[in-house]
């Protein structure tokens, strides 16, 4: 939510002081500060981003994932038998 509300926040002002920028040289240095902020905003992102998944709790996460999908595929096998176990006694004479 922050996040989003401090774009917004961002974009107000450029578009105020771009509206206010009297000459192109203006112009061009206000774009030149908001593609700076951009990159520092987007490395701080990636920054954040890696740490997450390289936390111990992401990690532990995605084993348990793992282990979890792996046993529902293999439930999710023994049922598709079971069905076709009960579908063959089901046709049957």
């Amino acid at each position: 939510m922050r996040a989003s509300l401090l774009f917004v926040l961002v974009c107000v002002a450029v578009l105020v002081v771009g509206a206010r920028a009297d000459t192109p040289e203006e112009l061009e240095s206000l774009v030149r500060k908001v593609k700076e902020y951009a990159q520092k905003a987007t490395a701080m992102a990636q920054t954040a981003f890696s740490m997450v998944q390289e936390s111990e709790a992401a990690q532990q996460a995605r084993r348990w994932l793992a282990d979890n999908t792996d046993q529902a595929k293999q439930r999710l096998a023994q049922l598709k038998e079971q069905l076709a176990d009960l579908w063959k006694q089901a046709l049957a004479p």
